[in-house]
């Protein structure tokens, strides 16, 4: 299992849709994510009810859920969480990607602690790491944190010498979970290398309507929708948002008219279905 990413800033590389690295000033050390506060069940389910409506309004590409895609979300989750069993410590949120080829989708959880009940609150196709082409890479399964360590940034909305824009359209949130190593998807061997791990969104043109199968060098691709929704409901934000209080480039960089969940969490699971029959 990977946890915890290095120290750096990252910003983009123009039409990569992957990021490069610059050495400056690090953030703050990171914090664990932050409690949640006293929240009784009646708070949680009425969190989890308007979570969902509000995913259904905002993403019209949701993936329509039932009782069987929930169980097998939950339970991959559960499985790729078990060796960090204080991950967690108090429900919160998780993004869950099945990396599976014929699957190819995120779904948001809410992960409680041993004994509880963990629920799905919705999801949308990806792109994850394509195999076969060159200078393409598997995207790792794992936990991998999203701390503050290492500063999100924002699309640029630039276009490449093909005329598609990486990341998405200007202003696009782009979370940065660090280098991370990752089988070379070219090769027969299970060689690997280090990628820049990214979660963002995709060129609206020509790219988001192929959503759904691998297409990625690496990083995860979701729908434009679905970036606002995580951005918006500061889903993976909750080291973000304690942060934001005192440290004004985290502060700059969140959206100024948000709605942040108080069940925020921090973390990306990344799983594999085809990998556990």
């Amino acid at each position: 299992m990977r946890i915890g990413p290095i120290f750096a800033i990252s910003l983009p590389l123009l039409g990569s849709g992957c990021a490069q690295v610059l050495p400056v000033e690090t953030a703050p050390p990171a914090t664990t994510a932050a409690p949640a506060g006293a929240i009784s069940e009646a708070e949680i389910t009425a969190e989890v009810e308007h979570l969902r409506a509000a995913l259904l309004q905002e993403v019209p590409q949701h993936i329509a859920r039932t009782e069987a895609s929930d169980r097998a979300c939950i339970a991959l989750a559960q499985a790729e969480v078990a060796a960090a069993p204080s991950l967690i410590d108090r429900p919160q949120l998780l993004v869950v990607v099945d990396r599976n080829p014929a699957i190819q989708a995120l779904c948001i959880v809410l992960a409680r602690p041993a004994g509880m009940p963990w629920q799905v609150i919705g999801g949308s196709k990806v792109s994850t790491g394509q195999a076969g082409r060159r200078g393409y890479f598997i995207t790792p399964t794992g936990v991998f944190l999203h701390t503050t360590d290492i500063l999100d940034y924002r699309a640029l909305g630039t276009f490449n010498e093909n005329h598609i824009r990486g990341l998405g359209i200007k202003g696009m949130r782009v979370w940065d979970f660090g280098w991370q190593s990752a089988e070379k998807g070219w090769l027969g061997e299970r060689e690997t290398g280090e990628i820049r791990l990214l979660l963002h969104a995709t060129d609206p043109d020509y790219l988001e309507s192929r959503l759904g199968r691998p297409a990625s060098k690496g990083c995860i691709r979701v729908p434009a929708r679905m970036n606002r929704f995580l951005d918006l409901h500061g889903v993976l934000d909750a080291d973000y948002e304690r942060a934001a209080r005192d440290d004004p480039r985290i502060d700059a960089l969140l959206l100024p008219k948000r709605d942040p969940s108080r069940l925020a969490g921090n973390a990306l699971v990344i799983v594999d279905s085809s990998e556990r029959r």
